[in-house]
């Protein structure tokens, strides 16, 4: 990506403001929850797509969404320290499951020197 245009550039790289967008959302009874994410190096980024289909691609068919434009995505992600704004993401990796419980080691005697010299030299 170029930080700086020419005047011989036929137009920016990027379209701004990027247009109304499809946003990830969690429906929580007379409310709605902007659902926001990690980039890749950790920083919180709230995310929009330009098409539902892209949306359902990416996050799953089943993904709740509102329309937001990206001023009113990122007035109410700001707040929340996400200053970030991804469109269209490509790549997302799959929820962390909780692990496994594990169960405990079953309780080994304890043996002394003296009696793991003594088994040995009995064999």
């Amino acid at each position: 990506m170029c930080l700086f245009q020419y005047d011989d550039d036929p137009e920016p790289e990027e379209r701004i403001p990027a247009g109304p967008l499809y946003v990830p959302a969690r429906p929580g009874g007379t409310h709605v929850t902007v659902r926001l994410f990690r980039s890749p190096l950790g920083a919180r980024t709230a995310v929009g797509f330009t098409s539902p289909e892209r949306l359902a691609a990416t996050l799953g068919a089943d993904q709740p969404w509102i329309r937001l434009s990206e001023t009113a995505l990122r007035a109410m992600a700001e707040p929340l320290g996400a200053t970030l704004l991804t469109v269209d993401p490509g790549l997302t990796a799959p929820a962390v499951a909780p692990a496994p419980a594990i169960a405990p080691l079953p309780r080994q005697a304890t043996v002394s020197a003296a009696g793991a010299a003594r088994r040995e030299d009995a064999s």
